[in-house]
């Protein structure tokens, strides 16, 4: 390369903006005792935000404490892992919180457990505690996630937990196939799916993750419906009201199908 244009092509330092830097928020429990939560400066998987989803199923959980006391969870797609650590905190024999295999947010996944002070406290061996972090991606082998439940003696999991998840319409086929390998065959077992249909345009989209599911054989029942004061993102276009609402259904194996 001639020296005149040596370096020509190289982008400046400036070039690209400086990434955001990590936040944290916070989670008040009913007991008024408080969860902080860090969120990475930004993510292209969104994992930078605390999701209403992920807000209204722990708060169900907390008032529902025995659908996760004693059991065993599996949280996809976790984000800052908001739920998981209320159902540790519940009493939830072992969760395992997951979300797309990247560094940055297995790490901060796990900043989050070790940083919560209301998790009951193991022996010091990390697959020995009730909550362990991993990284995941949808429709995957999940033989390791699956190698987490060794400890406790079970080898699938009663609670799938996916919160505001389902505006990944190309990814939906995938997410229920991780729910039918990685759910026992009990009829208790259950996947809680709750979203916002944040680009109301397309809810019917966001929806059509159900009819999959009712393809795939499951039973779908909704069981929730909580209007937040405000939308999550209030200058964004569309019905403000569907933007508000949070719903939840379940997912359960029909009778045929459970052992």
């Amino acid at each position: 390369m001639d020296e005149d244009t040596a370096g020509l092509f190289d982008e400046p330092a400036d070039y690209y903006p400086p990434s955001p830097p990590p936040t944290s928020q916070v989670y008040t429990l009913q007991s008024g005792k408080t969860i902080t939560l860090h969120l990475v400066g930004h993510s292209p998987l969104e994992a930078h935000h605390l999701w209403n989803g992920s807000r209204i199923i722990s708060k169900h959980f907390e008032t529902h404490v025995s659908e996760v006391q004693g059991r065993t969870v599996l949280e996809l797609g976790a984000g800052a892992g908001l739920p998981s650590i209320v159902c540790a905190i519940l009493g939830a024999e072992k969760t395992v919180v997951t979300d797309y295999p990247d560094p940055d947010l297995v790490v901060n996944m796990q900043k989050n457990i070790l940083g919560c002070e209301l998790i009951p406290a193991s022996n010091g061996d990390a697959e020995d505690s009730p909550i362990i972090a991993d990284g995941y991606t949808w429709g995957a082998d999940p033989t390791h996630l699956l190698a987490h439940l060794k400890p406790v003696k079970r080898d699938r999991f009663d609670v799938l937990i996916l919160a505001d998840l389902l505006f990944r319409h190309s990814e939906h086929r995938n997410m229920i196939s991780s729910i039918e390998a990685t759910m026992s065959r009990k009829k208790t077992s259950t996947a809680y799916v709750c979203f916002t249909s944040y680009r109301p345009w397309l809810q019917h989209k966001d929806l059509a993750f159900f009819d999959i599911a009712r393809e795939r054989g499951f039973v779908v029942e909704k069981f929730l419906e909580e209007k937040m004061d405000r939308a999550m993102f209030e200058d964004d276009p569309g019905d403000e009201d569907v933007r508000k609402t949070v719903t939840g259904f379940t997912l359960r194996w029909p009778d045929e199908k459970c052992i």
